[in-house]
């Protein structure tokens, strides 16, 4: 039976009464609340961006009415009540351990730098009685694995933020290497992915995205072909679609589920999913289930809906704690998962690890359906499927 969020009345913790932070380069305020409304409004973080790039699909929720983040407040004792969830409230859904097998290393590739990432994540890692980041445990190097980073961005910095949390929330002993694109060009961004295997991560996770195009084929064989590692990508924030590089055929593609405090889980409209117009199916996916001639985008599904969103901690152009949805939540759960599961580096294909395996029951059917566009076969229930 799957657990339930909602075991304990819990108390919450008041960051901040009002705080100041900046959207683009507009200085605005915003008071805090100690829980997010029932139904939120929401914004992208980073801004549109033309072809040949990928836009960040990190949604943060807004003061209704307003552009404006609404600040939130964690739930003190874990696993509480309501969003934006923390780490006790995830494990609990997807019935996960803490921990990883020895101390692997999960990668983030994004755009741009953050240069509160250190500090933000201790906060984060303290305020959720999570072990602190000592050495070793956070990486942050440029695209060819240098020191020298790039440019300060608020909106790929939240991004940046998301994922680290995202990534210590899961696996609490797991090592995090950021690799940092110096643009968010597929050039930069797949150099990137290249550089965090060649580095030792045994999962990448890339929580960005663009419609798919004719020359994608190329592309995803230079940077998101890797044999042993677990390469998981969003499927993108704007309905049904096709997403690249959720589409290339070793990717996992990770779809997004609203997660309900009883702990049930339905699709979430907003995210992406579909057939590739490119990409050949790959050997693992069958036509039967996902209905499609060629690649199916989602593999697996987490939590996405930005009204079930997940507690962030960031101090550069925001305020503190913000609750952030999209497909960019997903994507690295789901590449933790994959550390905690211990299995990517005797595995040539780890995106074929779900399809083996999920007959077994280590995947819950979202809303009930074996399969559907959006959340793939089903989020994860246990590590038995990664």
């Amino acid at each position: 039976m799957r657990k339930y969020l909602v075991t304990t009345a819990c108390s919450l913790l008041t960051l901040v009464a009002l705080t100041f932070f900046t959207w683009g380069s507009t200085a605005l305020a915003a008071s805090a609340t100690s829980t997010a409304p029932t139904s939120v409004t929401y914004a992208h973080a980073c801004a549109a961006v033309s072809a040949g790039y990928a836009r960040c699909l990190a949604l943060v929720a807004t003061v209704p009415g307003t552009n404006n983040p609404l600040f939130v407040s964690p739930n003190a004792n874990p696993p509480g009540g309501s969003p934006p969830y923390g780490p006790s409230n995830l494990h609990n859904a997807y019935n996960l351990p803490t921990t990883a097998p020895g101390t692997p290393t999960v990668a983030i590739v994004d755009a741009y730098n953050n240069p509160n990432l250190t500090s933000n994540l201790a906060t984060y890692r303290s305020m959720f009685g999570l072990p602190p980041c000592g050495s070793g445990c956070l990486s942050i190097v440029n695209q060819n694995g240098g020191s020298s980073l790039p440019g300060n961005d608020t909106g790929w910095g939240l991004e940046e933020s998301l994922d680290l949390d995202m990534v210590s929330a899961i696996c609490q002993n797991c090592h995090i290497l950021l690799v940092e694109a110096n643009s968010p060009s597929n050039s930069d961004l797949g150099t990137a992915v290249n550089e965090a295997v060649k580095l030792g991560a045994v999962a990448v996770s890339n929580s960005y995205g663009e419609n798919e195009f004719s020359g994608e084929n190329s592309q995803c064989s230079s940077y998101y072909q890797h044999n042993n590692v677990a390469v998981t990508a969003s499927s993108g924030d704007s309905g049904p679609g096709v997403s690249y590089p959720a589409v290339c055929g070793t990717v996992v593609g990770v779809g997004g589920t609203t997660l309900n405090t009883n702990g049930t889980e339905t699709a979430w409209s907003g995210a992406g999913g579909g057939c590739s117009a490119f990409v050949s199916k790959p050997g693992w996916q069958t036509k039967k289930v996902t209905k499609c001639s060629r690649k199916a985008v989602s593999d697996v599904s987490a939590d996405a809906n930005p009204n079930t969103g997940v507690y962030v901690y960031d101090t550069y152009g925001y305020g503190g704690g913000v609750q952030v949805g999209g497909t960019s939540v997903s994507s690295p759960i789901i590449a933790s998962v994959y550390a905690l599961a211990g299995n990517v580096s005797s595995t040539t294909n780890p995106a074929s690890l779900p399809w083996s395996t999920y007959k077994s029951g280590c995947l819950f059917k979202v809303g009930g359906v074996r399969y559907a566009f959006q959340t793939g076969l089903g989020s994860p229930n246990g590590t038995g499927c990664f």
